[in-house]
């Protein structure tokens, strides 16, 4: 992905509680974070300066997604999954050692409530994950003082002190009924789900009564405690080891388009999204209820438990199609789920607009506004030239060609320039403008309708000169004037050549200034290749032995200098050519080497 569509992602990101996706150039998943804020997260690998392993992060990132959550504890979850999911390079190196736990009801005659961070199928009651184990711990201090279960490792011959305390329900004391332990497991499963709010008034109460008898010590631990229970256990999720799997499919359609998304939830838990938009011919549901068949007629994808559709879709239609049971949810966190799933198909969608809508701005929008700025109908061809030489040596020139506003690599060309000795812009203008256009004349090729050269007054009377005495041809040229940092702070044009105004924060100019970048970079890197393989070929020139024949074998073989100082003898020798000659070539390269 290129700088500029990074950039225009970053624009348009939600201020929104999310998960973010970092990708490398092989489009493979390198980091994936948690945010409350997704568009100030995001934006903040690409702003400013970093140092450390954070900067050789964002040296990686080619690109990235979101994922919009209802909040940023679901983030969380989400996040944790992910990870362990895709266990990206950067997350196990920055977050090495990092354990999200897990409060455990476990499976037993006398249950306890411990923290661990596995999760087993073992018939035990798994709630989180947590965000910190600090708070985990002190949540499960908490309910060990409301709601107690065994505390203690093993069964002892009397009551220990968490009984006398009231932190233990006291199976070391008599035999506690199974009748006393659902009760209170009930009532942890209520506290973990969320239900807090009796808890947390009483603790309030505690606290307020606590600051009243200057007893701030007891008052500081309620607050605490109120703060650990926020952080650690308010909107959690429960995940029993049922695991039952759903899949909630949702959509969004706008401007002929149709956005649709695939949240996957495994252990009670959002482990995956998919996502794709095309063109939508039918009505929306139809297509959606039309992609869920295909979808799971993919082997590759498997037939939950249950499956999630909007109110709008016909679900028993649906359900003896796929032969899986379907809902339409109406309240509650499944319902909450689905319509996150719709809010991610909105967003997905309006993205793809606005990065279109930007795109268009940029090419077509910016073509506009240079072609008013120029007095000229609209610039559908835009060509440009910019010559390189070093002191007059290995004199190149190249020509780039955009078309409406983007980059046309088809057209780009390359020219040795013949006719010119020593550095000359107004004579290599004249060759490549003439080589250019004769040659296009020739073939009846469509011809620009502007031509920009990388440089000043010079170039552009060189390019009018040929184009309208030798060519007979009207097409207009102007030059990209440089400020001292050698990018493009205006343009000059017309029979006087003066001065284009181009307001700086214009698409017009940025547009420009692109083309003045790219076909700078263009020469030079011809520049380069071009007198890399003069030196390389003058070297070899110097060997005795070394024909225009065996030249030949050697460049085409080895292709650079350096491949062929790296090969042994017997490599060389390998092309036909005589271990005398092959000596040769590897000292002459080895004393060029040491000047």
């Amino acid at each position: 992905m290129s700088i500029e569509l990074i950039d225009n992602k970053l624009s348009i990101l939600p201020d929104l509680p999310g998960c973010y996706i970092m990708k490398d150039k092989n489009d493979q998943i390198i980091y994936i974070g948690k945010a409350k804020n997704l568009k100030n997260r995001v934006r903040s690998y690409f702003r400013g300066t970093h140092d450390g392993k954070t900067a050789r992060l964002v040296q990686d990132i080619r690109n990235f997604e979101t994922i919009v959550t209802g909040s940023d504890k679901e983030a969380l979850l989400l996040e944790v999954t992910l990870i362990q999911k895709h266990q990206p390079k950067y997350n196990i190196r920055l977050k090495r050692g990092t354990s999200y736990p897990y409060l455990k009801i476990t499976n037993e005659k006398d249950p306890k409530l411990i923290i661990t961070s596995e999760v087993v199928k073992d018939g035990a009651q798994y709630f989180g994950p947590y965000p910190d184990v600090y708070a985990a711990s002190e949540t499960q201090q908490l309910i060990q003082k409301i709601y107690p279960l065994r505390k203690c490792n093993g069964y002892q011959k009397r009551a220990c002190l968490y009984y006398h305390i009231g932190q233990c329900i006291g199976p070391c004391d008599h035999e506690v009924p199974k009748e006393e332990y659902d009760k209170q497991i009930r009532k942890i499963r209520s506290f973990l789900n969320g239900n807090v709010h009796d808890i947390k008034r009483d603790l309030k109460q505690k606290m307020d009564e606590a600051a009243k008898e200057m007893n701030y010590e007891s008052a500081a631990e309620f607050r605490d405690q109120i703060a650990y229970i926020e952080k650690t256990v308010e909107k959690q999720s429960i995940i029993s080891n049922s695991f039952m799997p759903r899949d909630f499919f949702n959509f969004y359609m706008d401007k002929g388009w149709i956005s649709i998304q695939v949240f996957f939830v495994r252990q009670a838990t959002l482990i995956k999204r998919d996502a794709t938009m095309f063109p939508c011919y039918d009505p929306p549901e139809e297509e959606l209820m039309s992609f869920i068949l295909q979808y799971y007629n993919n082997e590759n994808n498997i037939l939950p438990s249950e499956i999630y559709v909007p109110e709008t879709v016909d679900k028993e239609v649906l359900a003896e199609a796929v032969e899986a049971k379907v809902i339409n949810p109406k309240m509650g966190r499944k319902k909450e789920l689905l319509d996150l799933t719709g809010k991610n198909s909105e967003l997905a969608l309006k993205e793809k607009f606005r990065l279109i809508e930007m795109n268009q701005r940029k090419t077509t929008g910016a073509i506009q506004e240079l072609s008013q700025a120029m007095g000229l109908p609209y610039i559908e061809r835009i060509e440009s030239f910019d010559h390189s030489n070093i002191q007059g040596t290995n004199p190149v020139s190249a020509m780039i060609s955009f078309k409406d506003g983007k980059p046309d690599k088809n057209n780009y060309r390359k020219y040795k320039i013949k006719t010119v000795v020593g550095s000359n812009e107004a004579a290599t203008t004249q060759e490549v403008i003439r080589r250019r256009y004769s040659r296009l004349l020739k073939e009846g090729k469509p011809l620009p309708d502007l031509i920009l050269m990388d440089g000043g007054k010079v170039q552009v009377n060189a390019a009018v000169d040929v184009l309208t005495n030798e060519l007979s041809l009207d097409i207009p040229v102007a030059g990209m004037v440089k400020d001292n940092k050698h990018r493009t702070a205006s343009l000059i044009f017309g029979e006087n050549l003066e001065i284009v105004v181009l307001d700086p924060r214009s698409q017009a100019f940025h547009l420009v200034q692109r083309i003045q970048e790219e076909v700078h970079r263009f020469a030079i890197t011809f520049h380069r290749n071009v007198r890399s393989k003069n030196s390389f070929t003058s070297k070899l020139d110097e060997v005795e032995g070394v024909g225009p024949k065996t030249k030949t074998k050697v460049l085409r073989h080895f292709k650079s200098m350096k491949r062929l100082k790296d090969a042994d003898i017997e490599e060389i020798k390998k092309l036909g050519i005589s271990e005398t000659v092959a000596i040769r070539i590897k000292e002459t390269l080895a004393e060029y080497q040491s000047n």
